[in-house]
């Protein structure tokens, strides 16, 4: 990956929206080169996919939670399960395998606290391999930032 690939890269995670064209513009390149080095970046799995981010409030999810998770048995099978029923979740947008006291930890993105209550029924409340779990509903956001900038 070039200085090229970067911008391009850096360009696309401000506004994926750009046009071929202007993209090529903004780096020095013909259309054609700058299509073929986004294939490229595509092809070699660099661009992971390329998605609309919303704004969970306006969308009808307005409520932050992180919830961190300890699990009674710790084997890889047991892990690979919860973190399986935990992402099947529509309110769950993050799941970490996390080292430290907690093994798990879960970014939610709720429409209510009804909705919270019954994820907990479902993830925590009805699986036996849940030692416990600690919620943390988010007040402020300071920065929530998707680009990795490079």
């Amino acid at each position: 990956m070039d200085r090229i690939d970067r911008k391009l890269l850096n360009l696309l995670q401000q506004d994926a929206s750009r046009t071929n064209v202007d993209l090529a513009d903004e780096v020095g390149l013909s259309p054609s080169s700058c299509l073929r080095r986004m294939q490229r970046l595509k092809t070699s799995g660099v661009i992971d996919r390329i998605v609309a981010i919303l704004n969970p409030a306006k969308a009808g999810r307005g409520i932050k939670a992180l919830v961190t998770v300890e699990l009674k048995l710790h084997g890889e099978q047991h892990m690979r399960h919860f973190l399986g029923l935990a992402a099947q979740e529509d309110a769950v947008s993050h799941v970490y395998a996390v080292t430290g006291a907690s093994d798990v930890v879960l970014m939610l993105k709720l429409r209510d606290m009804d909705e919270f209550d019954a994820l907990c029924s479902r993830l925590f409340t009805d699986q036996k391999n849940v030692a416990r779990f600690f919620t943390m509903v988010v007040i402020r956001t300071a920065k929530e930032e998707t680009a990795l900038w490079l």
